[in-house]
């Protein structure tokens, strides 16, 4: 018998299928999905691959397997692997690899929880300086670079995780900490991140007329077993989770599991504890990325094992072993968080609906805010839709109010924060209720500018001006991590006329604690977060009304429910407006909802305040009137007319290298071959030309995009398949090529 075996392997080259004979003594246990290890190449290495196909013989001489590994896929998983990689234009192994337990162990896993003591190795040296090490060879070892990698993704692993998931041995570690990069330290296990949770538990609460119906119509789909899609549609405070809660109880009841997918930055230690609240925390599993390796690892197997019938987590739990799966929901479904930014680059949300439809069970989208594409498709009659208009507990919406800021510039005031908005800070804090104040973007400027000849200090690896850091008295590069010192004179021209411009969170953190000196507050941002367990405390300290003023980016948007808030001031409302995407309006409208949603959330009626310098945008008007209806009716006028999903579908083409001609070669070579099969065949498609990506330098790599607007078929599919696969064949530079269908990013 002969095996049809897949590369473990990101190159392009070694995308396709090998022929492997299989021993007489394994023929009876590898089957499709089955983890072998492989002989590979002319020398003696040995690589890992994927069982893919069978048959009786090969065309040519072939070598055997060396032994079957733990891990093994079934036949449903290596279905859905294949869809994704034809769907998403990437290796089948990258989206294999996605299917199976966190990490890529070859090394058999035993008694590792046994120690009721570990060695946690964390980093001791900052980027900055091990990059600086690394150049001036004081770190030569390939080793040595590659565990700090790993362990700068993973802070906090353990050495035994080190040795498990990688191939770099105790002995290396040991070298790194005694040249002084990392420290190792001793650590009491617990591979349960719950096992401390001590709550009370809760009862199911009674359901509204709406939300009865709502529950109604999905169980119904539940009862039958079959696959029905379901959108959600509640403003905020409506009570969507609850109607989650109760679904996934009525699933476990029936013996069956049931997966929730949140966007990581709503899945909170809050949304969590309500959880293990209702249903205990021996039968459920949360997965996302902060969680330790080792964390991850064994809350998949849990899942494997059928001890957990309720997965939470974030987007890659969507891909759990779940034995008898009964229903799939997705709270906040419009989040952009649901597409991955690397390969494969696939939607969450389309990879719910094949899984759901494969094994004919409902998938609920729940959101106050649903993705155009999504309410598109429920009016269209694709989809079901159900409304929740009312809030659960009978609290009424915000008042909302919009603070046109030219005005405030008219008479004077250059302050972040307007007139209006600091009274009602200052009748906030009167009456000892709290506020939330929100700003997306970090930092404390967003660029510093010379007055005297113009020039804007910009990242030496990125096309982007550095933001400045007024806390740690530095410049940051948001996309390459690049940091430096503030210069005290221009570096053009030498003058001392350096001036910070932009705001960011930082600035406005200071800005409050000046104009509000006995107010508490605190910040919440990608920089305040970095430690495990940070932004729980932060939440934590605000939800007990230790802090009169939270600050923060999108984190404070989602998820939380926080009774003692009444204000919410949106310090710069189009802020993302400017910039080069479609959704533009969509991700403004939904950011200010959300955080709107925030206020008022029990008795006393919520106020926000919307400060912006275009309040005839039609996403902050809408928003103002909290109507989504309005805003859906005006957007997808604008889509249609322009040719924007839901009535096409966007590839994207991201060319990017270190030698801009060559980028600019490429991308007009794969322009004509892409030109050239449309015009020969019966696809409709929009083909733009080359153009320079909007940042068109990150990470000393030059980028060019090509857009191509167009129904994905699967000619479209096969031929771009085709082009891609003849540029793989004639590319001998280091020139890359990643094809990325309807992107979130368009930058």
């Amino acid at each position: 018998m002969i095996a049809e075996v897949v590369i473990n392997s990101t190159v392009k080259n070694l995308d396709r299928v090998f022929d492997y004979a299989i021993p007489v003594e394994m023929e009876d246990e590898i089957e499709i999905g089955s983890r072998v290890l492989i002989p590979f190449g002319r020398s003696t290495n040995y690589e890992e691959g994927f069982v893919v196909g069978l048959k009786e013989k090969s065309d040519y001489e072939v070598k055997e397997i060396l032994r079957i590994q733990e891990e093994e896929l079934s036949n449903q998983e290596m279905k859905l692997a294949k869809w994704m990689a034809n769907r998403y234009f990437c290796n089948l192994s990258d989206c294999i690899k996605l299917m199976l337990p966190p990490g890529t162990a070859t090394k058999k896993i035993e008694n590792r929880a046994k120690d009721k003591k570990v060695q946690v190795v964390y980093l001791k040296k900052n980027i900055e300086q091990i990059k600086e090490a690394i150049q001036k060879k004081e770190i030569k070892s390939a080793k040595q670079i590659k565990a700090l990698n790993f362990i700068k993704k993973n802070s906090g692993v353990t050495i035994q995780e080190i040795e498990l998931f990688t191939d770099i041995s105790r002995s290396i570690i040991k070298t790194l900490e005694k040249n002084g990069y990392v420290e190792i330290l001793e650590k009491t296990i617990e591979r349960n991140p719950f096992l401390h949770k001590v709550l009370e538990r809760t009862e199911k609460l009674h359901l509204t007329e709406e939300q009865q119906y709502a529950y109604q119509q999905v169980e119904k789909a539940i009862d039958e077993k079959k696959h029905e899609s379901f959108l959600l549609y509640g403003i905020t405070g409506s009570g969507k989770t609850e109607v989650y809660m109760q679904l996934i109880e009525k699933v476990v009841r029936m013996g069956r599991a049931a997966i929730l997918l949140v966007p990581e930055i709503s899945l909170t230690p809050q949304m969590v504890d309500r959880f293990i609240a209702r249903f205990g925390q021996e039968t459920i599993a949360v997965l996302h990325s902060k969680l330790s390796i080792g964390e991850r690892y064994d809350g998949w197997q849990k899942i494997k094992d059928g001890r957990a019938n309720i997965i939470i987590g974030a987007r890659s739990a969507i891909f759990a072993p779940v034995k008898d799966l009964g229903i799939i929901i997705i709270d906040e479904e419009h989040d952009s968080s649901y597409k991955s930014e690397t390969n494969p680059r696939y939607h969450a949300k389309e990879i719910a609906k094949k899984i759901a439809q494969e094994k004919e069970i409902p998938l609920l989208l729940g959101s106050a805010t649903p993705d155009i594409t999504t309410f598109y498709e429920a009016q269209e009659g694709k989809i079901t839709k159900l409304v929740l208009t009312k809030r659960a507990n009978e609290s009424n919406l915000p008042e909302i109010r919009l603070v046109d800021l030219r005005e405030e510039l008219a008479i004077g005031n250059r302050s972040m924060i307007s007139r209006y908005l600091y009274q009602e800070i200052e009748n906030n804090l009167k009456n000892k209720k709290q506020t939330i104040l929100f700003l997306n973007r970090r930092g404390f400027s967003t660029f510093i500018m010379c007055r005297e000849c113009g020039y804007t200090l910009k990242c030496k690896n990125c096309n982007i001006s550095l933001t400045y850091h007024k806390k740690e008295e530095i410049l940051k590069c948001h996309y390459c991590n690049h940091q430096e010192k503030v210069p005290t004179v221009c570096p053009v021209c030498g003058s001392s006329k350096i001036k910070h411009f932009g705001t960011g969170t930082q600035k406005l953190e200071m800005e409050i604690n000046h104009l509000f000196p006995n107010a508490t507050t605190i910040r919440m941002d990608i920089d305040t977060v970095t430690k495990k367990n940070s932004h729980e405390d932060i939440l934590n300290r605000f939800k007990n009304e230790n802090i009169d003023i939270l600050i923060g980016t999108q984190m404070v948007v989602k998820g939380h429910h926080f009774p003692n808030v009444t204000l919410v001031g949106v310090i710069a409302a189009d802020s993302s407006l400017n910039i080069d995407d479609y959704r533009a309006e969509e991700r403004t409208f939904d950011l200010i909802v959300q955080v709107a949603g925030r206020a008022g959330r029990e008795k006393e009626k919520g106020r926000v305040l919307i400060q912006t310098y275009n309040p005839d945008a039609y996403s902050i008007r809408y928003a103002q009137k909290q109507n989504y209806d309005l805003f859906y009716n005006a957007e997808i006028k604008m889509r249609k007319q322009l040719k924007y999903p839901p009535f096409c579908d966007i590839i994207m083409f991201g060319i990017s290298g270190e030698e801009e001609e060559k980028v600019k070669e490429m991308s007009n070579q794969i322009y004509a071959a892409i030109k050239k099969k449309i015009e020969s065949s019966q696809i409709e498609a929009n083909l733009g030309l080359p153009m320079p990506a909007p940042i068109d330098k990150i990470k000393n790599r030059f980028r060019y995009r090509i857009i191509i607007k167009a129904i994905l078929t699967s000619d479209l599919i096969q031929m771009i398949n085709e082009c891609l696969k003849e540029n793989f064949k004639t590319n001998r530079t280091k020139t890359r090529v990643i094809t990325d269908v309807n992107p979130m990013n368009m930058l």
